[in-house]
């Protein structure tokens, strides 16, 4: 979709559509005001009738009216004025979104980025415009033989700003919520693809193509010989049971002019999850094809980066193969050794996520970095605790979990601090290794993170367990492409800071 910015009355736009908002109790915006004016009281003249009363969400589309120059003027609730915060204003955007793109109305200007939202500036707006437009629009049909037609589909947006002197920041802001949204885009792709056409291998293709895309993204693959020869027993004891080999993803992008010490995303790329021996019920597993967003979230991070062009130092590590049983498959008990060196009972090949995140996070350490943040569909436990709202984030420093909690409320991709305190490492004792991979169930979420801690040592690091985020269940099942937009944004507030 193609996205401009503009400021100007909203009665003289000459467009296939205005839309415009009005608050809860019938209360018109300015920019409906406007429209009233010009039409000579006739959105009054609705709004009387009760057409419309102006509840959060709620939609009226309107033809030909008098005194505009606009073929429709969509009407949008927008809730209770004093309320209008974050949520809300996504939430008019998304469902204006939509409607156009059902109605027939090829582009559009929206006034809806001129009304004030607390503690937000118009690039915040437009940005956000941006995003859930985009996100409004996005469909998955590469696996259907007859993908659905949409009868003449959105295809250009104007997003109005109170002033001339907005449209610099709104277009740079337009910019970085497109080059978010393809990171999302791209990250739902390779979430909603089935596992037998998502493996390693094809991660490891698209990576490579990405690479191909944004020069500044140096792509290398390791396969399953450069792989033991690192020593990598942790990683390679999860794909025993597959058939399909193993990638070890490493990208690259270095734009900083003073070389400063790298952000490193690991993202964890199980791409079909059985649970191995430990096998899951039936019930729900096709889930499970989902275990690789960690995995996909770091591409579309990438992908975003490399579109927006800062100046900064980024690498990702996707450790990625599928976790299924088989005769060759690693048994609950075994004990395998660490690239770290250190030893893990695996008492869950359920668990597995954390065996490859380790070896991917004892990797990190070469690169002296400045961060790591490591991204999976962890636990279940997760979702137990935070919902399908907020993921999980576990840090062994407080002011990079404060940033990221900071980051994911700009984004509204957001996140809620969980504790790390050494009282729960006990949980993960073992009497044959070093330490077991799981905990009892209590706190699970939390002796998964303790597990990856132990990997971390030399650098600050935080973990997020998105498996309550990545995806989307019901009637509209699907990838749902975070946490690209906090990690986009925290990244992007590094280089501001640096």
């Amino acid at each position: 979709m193609e996205f401009t910015i503009k400021s100007g009355s909203p009665e003289k736009q000459r467009s296939a559509c205005v839309v415009v908002g009005v608050f809860d109790n019938r209360k018109l915006s300015l920019s409906a005001e406007l429209i009233d004016r010009a039409s000579n009281g006739y959105i009054s003249e609705i709004i009387r009738r009760g057409d419309m009363e102006g509840k959060l969400g709620a939609t009226l589309l309107l033809h030909n009216v008098r005194g505009t120059l606009a073929d429709r003027v969509l009407l949008v609730g927008l809730g209770k004025e004093r309320d209008f915060r974050d949520r809300e204003f996504r939430q008019a955007i998304r469902n204006a979104v939509k409607l156009l793109n059902e109605t027939g109305s090829y582009e559009a200007v929206i006034y809806l980025t001129e009304e004030k939202v607390k503690r937000r500036e118009v690039a915040w707006r437009v940005e956000h415009a941006v995003v859930v437009a985009m996100d409004a629009v996005y469909r998955f049909e590469q696996m259907k033989s007859e993908p659905a037609e949409v009868r003449r589909p959105l295809r250009k947006l104007t997003l109005s700003v109170p002033q001339r002197s907005d449209l610099a920041a709104g277009e740079a802001a337009a910019a970085r919520g497109l080059a978010i949204s393809h990171g999302v885009d791209f990250t739902k792709d390779l979430g909603n693809l089935p596992g037998n056409v998502c493996t390693p291998r094809y991660l490891a293709e698209r990576a490579q193509e990405l690479g191909k895309e944004f020069p500044t993204i140096k792509v290398t693959v390791l396969e399953r010989p450069q792989i033991e020869e690192l020593g990598m027993g942790s990683f390679l004891s999860v794909t025993n049971g597959s058939v399909e080999p193993p990638r070890f993803i490493v990208l690259e992008y270095d734009q900083s002019p003073r070389k400063q010490k790298p952000i490193v995303l690991v993202g964890k790329g199980i791409t079909f999850d059985s649970g191995g021996i430990s096998i899951k019920p039936a019930t729900d597993m096709d889930h499970m094809k989902f275990d690789m967003c960690g995995a996909g979230s770091v591409l579309g991070t990438f992908r975003a980066i490399a579109e927006i062009g800062p100046k900064l130092s980024l690498v990702g590590l996707i450790p990625t193969c599928e976790n299924m049983p088989s005769g060759s498959a690693t048994r609950p008990g075994d004990i395998v050794k660490s690239m770290s060196g250190q030893t893990i009972e695996i008492l869950n090949t359920d668990a597995e996520g954390r065996l490859i995140l380790a070896d991917a996070l004892t990797y990190a350490e070469r690169y002296e970095p400045e961060a790591v943040i490591d991204l999976a569909t962890l636990t279940g436990a997760m979702v137990v605790a935070l919902g399908h709202v907020a993921c999980g984030v576990f840090s062994s420093s407080d002011t990079l979990a404060r940033a990221l909690l900071a980051a994911g409320d700009d984004a509204f991709d957001r996140g809620w601090q969980m504790p790390l305190w050494e009282d729960y490492q006990e949980g993960l004792a073992s009497n044959f290794a070093d330490f077991a991979n799981v905990g009892t169930r209590a706190g699970g979420s939390i002796t998964a993170a303790c597990f990856l801690s132990r990997f971390t040592r030399k650098y600050d690091w935080a973990h997020l367990d998105i498996a309550g985020i990545a995806w989307t269940e019901g009637k509209e099942k699907g990838a749902t492409g975070r946490p690209v937009p906090l990690l986009t944004t925290w990244i992007l507030g590094r280089e501001s800071s640096a």
